[in-house]
């Protein structure tokens, strides 16, 4: 699997990211790399946005990893793979920048909780909306722990997409691996409502205050 560059949305020209924080979005399932990028003008301004296609073509759009009813392990897999060609983009793209944070809707979420699991040291905090924790061990999941990277975990309770194990799991695996900021949304769906929009932009500028 690779990301490609040509595909990558940025919110700021190669001159104006130098010295700036970076913001990678992953969107969800059969969806595209505009879907999330059109959150940017509500987000705050500090990063440079960098919205992601995933590599995966799935019916109408793409895809991160195959859904988890066509089987787990295959899903982990795929996930696997999927945040190899991730990191692979980032060391061409971004090497030895300053911190990058991680916001995903759905299995965009998942993957930024796995980009979190591979690289603890390198991500500064992330946002899954929607999302979940992959089943298994990582590599780094104790290194994770120790450094409890803030996390913010948003999920409607209308949102008959995820399956309850997966949120179960979820559940309790963040605080356990996280400084998490976790906020249930009454009657939304599997979307992102308004007050959710407006504590993820919240999170994230509190990321950049110091």
């Amino acid at each position: 699997m690779r990301i490609d560059d040509d595909a990558v949305l940025w919110s700021a020209s190669p001159a104006d990211r130098q010295g700036r924080p970076l913001l990678v979005l992953l969107h969800g399932y059969n969806s595209h790399e505009g879907d999330l990028f059109g959150l940017a003008p509500y987000l705050p301004l500090q990063p440079v946005i960098a919205s992601l296609r995933a590599p995966i073509a799935a019916d109408f759009g793409h895809a991160w990893f195959a859904l988890l009813d066509e089987g787990r392990q295959r899903s982990v897999d795929q996930a696997q793979s999927a945040t190899t060609a991730v990191i692979d983009w980032l060391d061409r793209v971004w090497p030895g920048e300053a911190s990058v944070g991680l916001l995903g809707f759905s299995q965009g979420g998942a993957m930024a909780l796995e980009l979190l699991r591979r690289d603890p040291d390198r991500f500064s905090y992330a946002v899954s909306l929607a999302g979940f924790a992959l089943p298994g061990e990582r590599e780094a999941d104790d290194r994770l722990a120790e450094l409890a990277p803030p996390v913010f975990w948003g999920r409607g309770t209308a949102d008959t997409v995820i399956p309850g194990d997966a949120v179960e799991h979820t559940r309790t695996w963040l605080p356990a691996h996280s400084s998490l900021d976790e906020r249930i949304y009454e009657g939304v769906a599997h979307s992102v409502s308004e007050a959710e929009l407006a504590d993820v932009t919240a999170f994230v500028r509190a990321q950049y205050a110091a």
